[in-house]
């Protein structure tokens, strides 16, 4: 049994040394060198994000991706408005649930889970329900690894007037995503995806003033959006609430090493380039991808289980003693498991793990 194992899933993922170790250093809440570590973050997600420092801002939010959603969800849509849901997977049901725990009008859009969601079913969608004041839909859908063309829908959406949300927890600082120019009005993701901190927080991008018109409308206290907006304005980046510091630290580091690595473009070359590596030579072995190419993500990868016994639990349990730790199916339709390939995980290790997998596999 091997004492460390890389993570090949879609977060929390395996991070860097230096990431690791920025976590030895105990903060205070409220000290100025911490405030400054939030605002400096803050901003690095505005140009990460490709956005107007002026009309947006970056709003984080303690607990995991889900804690982020559910922010903008219960604080910023009120009982008077309605909500069109995009799902084609788990994540985009999660938003339904929400919607149904605060009581919030809602109409779902489901279409099947290999399938991504379109701008014509939008468009039908909106056209029957006139009375739409909010859109929501999921980047990448990691329940299969399928991408969703927000780049299609969002605009169209927007022009309509319609407030537009945006789940991009698995391919934020992955995919380059320009939210300005889609007209992205929230945008959520979290510390432990593509930008390769550890878990502990979310964070939400935000227009300044859609935000501003939300104060009063939280349901709950500690994920009132506005709030925490607020606080940070006007205490220099003081959380309202106990903050994760060393995930904080963590994360700024993993930021520069974002940096360092040539940005969002680079990390995205280097995610598609294991995935494609990843895909091919699992088909050369006898898995079959999930998803039709063209909406696959770089992100993470569904394989159609290659015989009707196939034993997912043995598998895993032998990948792992040779290192490797992937993920079970999440989808009911066909038997699928999961290899991710984000986090710091390169070429060569997908190499690696292919080769585990064929003396498996023989």
């Amino acid at each position: 049994m091997v004492e460390e194992y890389l993570l090949l899933t879609p977060g929390p993922l395996t991070t860097s040394k230096q990431v690791k170790e920025a976590m030895n250093f105990d903060y205070c809440t409220w000290d100025d060198d911490y405030k400054r570590i939030t605002q400096s973050f803050r901003q690095s997600l505005l140009n990460l994000a490709q956005v107007n420092k002026e009309e947006y801002t970056a709003v984080p939010i303690q607990g995991s991706g889900t804690y982020g959603v559910e922010s903008v969800i219960s604080s910023t849509i009120s009982s008077n408005e309605k909500l069109l849901i995009g799902i084609n997977g788990a994540y985009g049901q999660r938003i339904s649930e929400m919607a149904d725990v605060y009581g919030i009008n809602h109409v779902d859009l489901v279409v099947d889970e290999r399938e991504p969601i379109t701008l014509e079913l939008v468009t039908e969608y909106l056209d029957k329900n006139p009375d739409i004041t909010h859109f929501a839909m999921i980047h990448c859908e990691t329940t299969t690894g399928i991408l969703n063309p927000i780049e299609d829908i969002i605009p169209y959406v927007s022009r309509r007037g319609i407030i537009t949300i945006v789940d991009a927890m698995s391919s934020f600082g992955g995919i380059p995503i320009n939210v300005q120019e889609n007209q992205i009005d929230y945008l959520i993701s979290s510390s432990n995806k593509c930008i390769q901190g550890v878990p502990g927080f979310s964070f939400v991008i935000v227009k300044k003033d859609i935000l501003e018109t939300t104060k009063g409308l939280a349901r709950t206290l500690s994920l009132d959006l506005y709030g925490q907006y607020y606080e940070m304005e006007h205490n220099d980046g003081k959380w309202r609430f106990t903050s994760p510091t060393h995930v904080v630290h963590a994360f700024y580091e993993a930021l520069k090493e974002l940096d360092e690595e040539g940005g969002v473009k680079a990390r995205h070359q280097r995610y598609s380039n294991s995935q494609k590596h990843l895909a091919k030579g699992m088909e050369e072995l006898g898995f079959k991808v999930l998803i039709n190419e063209k909406y696959q993500s770089p992100i993470i990868t569904s394989f159609i289980y290659p015989e009707e016994d196939f034993d997912f639990n043995i598998f895993y349990q032998e990948l792992k003693k040779q290192g490797f730790v992937i993920y079970p199916g999440k989808i009911s339709q066909v038997p699928t498991f999961r290899i991710g390939n984000i986090g710091e995980v390169y070429i060569e290790d997908i190499t690696k793990l292919l080769s585990v997998i064929k003396d498996i596999r023989e």
